[in-house]
């Protein structure tokens, strides 16, 4: 089998646009230098690119400051500044059965450390989706922090963030995107979506490099924002504590800057293409997706999560039965088919469970980015059309 094709972009995107790896390239063998550590032109220069990559991302989600984008060492790290930095002893936290592990084990530590209450929303088992009136319902006058997740990387739900955020506004109570599954792929405004924290990768939807991320903070917030990290930020040296000002205020110690310019190539990109027609064509890959899944499931194929493209992003889990094991036909997959996937728990243990996966070892999951095509979920419908048949023929 010489023939790859990678269907696991929820995990990190691939390929990235060649412009990535040459800006990484240049910074390597032209600059070399820490951005706001010098005051000469290499590092004059880092930061320029840096900054550039600020307000792109910026410009991507119609931010009201480039200095309230934060970089932070991917999604995690910029969910645990969001998370613990909001929160204080006594506080009130709301969440959903969808969440990934990034929400829910900070979230669950603050818990079991007895510093916060939880609760925790069901969503509908079949499309996984959340009521916002749920979310009206369980604000209490300690509610601090509404987190969750806008694309799930197990069901493809997305979740309606618009309306959320409209009640989380109305009720004074912070609202926290993780974006992990959807910035770059799905139209984001943290404006008009009463977005309060967003959190995302740089590697994902973003096609930047691993080692990527950032958390938005909306101007007027970082003033109840404490900080979880401090050091040296290259600003304001001659003082002994953390400056109070945006963005230092968040990002202690040198930052990964070959990976922020080549972060900022990848933003460039998709501003360029145009998140609007890069939704379009994700659109059109997940309706082939599900008429081919559909197809296959008098075979035995079995999907998760909405069963249209409404309200879901290019994240597909599914089971055959006889493959008792997702890891077995993600294996078979590669050695027959050359097509890359992810079988498991996806780091999202209640999402399993909701869509009664989770004591069944999970699913195995495709993931679409922007330069997978049409012919390529083709292929993976035929090759899972295939699989299904067989394993049907056999356990007959």
């Amino acid at each position: 089998m010489t023939r790859r094709l990678y269907m696991d972009n929820a995990a990190t995107s691939f390929p990235k646009p060649p412009e990535v790896a040459q800006a990484m390239t240049r910074y390597a063998t032209e600059l070399g230098a820490s951005p706001g550590r010098g005051a000469y032109a290499e590092a004059r220069e880092s930061g320029r690119l840096m900054n550039a990559c600020r307000e792109r991302l910026n410009r991507l989600i119609n931010g009201e400051n480039p200095d309230h984008v934060i970089f932070t060492l991917n999604t995690s790290d910029a969910l645990n500044l969001g998370i613990r930095g909001m929160l204080r002893p006594g506080d009130h936290v709301i969440t959903t059965d969808l969440d990934h592990n990034s929400i829910l084990r900070p979230f669950n530590k603050l818990v079991a450390d007895n510093l916060v209450e939880q609760t925790r929303l069901p969503v509908d088992a079949r499309t996984g989706l959340v009521d916002p009136d749920d979310v009206r319902k369980a604000v209490r006058k300690n509610t601090r922090l509404v987190a969750l997740l806008h694309g799930s990387n197990v069901t493809g739900t997305l979740q309606p963030v618009r309306d959320i955020g409209r009640i989380c506004r109305e009720m004074a109570v912070p609202f926290l995107v993780d974006a992990a599954q959807s910035l770059g792929h799905v139209p984001l405004d943290v404006q008009a979506d009463h977005i309060d924290l967003l959190a995302f990768p740089g590697h994902k939807g973003l096609l930047g490099p691993l080692g990527t991320g950032g958390l938005y903070i909306r101007p007027g917030l970082e003033k109840h924002l404490n900080t979880v990290r401090e050091g040296g930020t290259g600003s304001v040296s001659e003082r002994d504590t953390q400056p109070d000002f945006m963005p230092d205020k968040y990002e202690p110690g040198s930052h990964n800057a070959i990976g922020i310019i080549g972060l900022s190539e990848g933003v460039n990109w998709i501003l360029g293409q145009t998140v609007d027609k890069l939704w379009k064509h994700q659109q059109s890959l997940m309706q082939v997706m599900i008429e081919g899944l559909t197809a296959a499931a008098d075979q035995g194929v079995h999907l998760y999560g909405p069963p249209g493209i409404a309200n879901r992003c290019g994240v597909f889990s599914i089971r055959i039965d006889g493959y008792d094991q997702p890891a077995q036909l993600s294996d078979t997959l590669e050695q027959r088919y050359g097509i890359l996937t992810r079988s498991g728990i996806h780091c999202a243990p209640l999402a399993h469970h909701t869509i009664g996966t989770r004591d069944r070892a999970g699913t195995t999951r495709f993931s679409f980015g922007p330069y997978t095509t049409l012919q390529d979920v083709k292929y993976a419908c035929d090759a899972l059309f295939e699989l299904a048949e067989s394993a049907a023929a056999v356990s007959a």
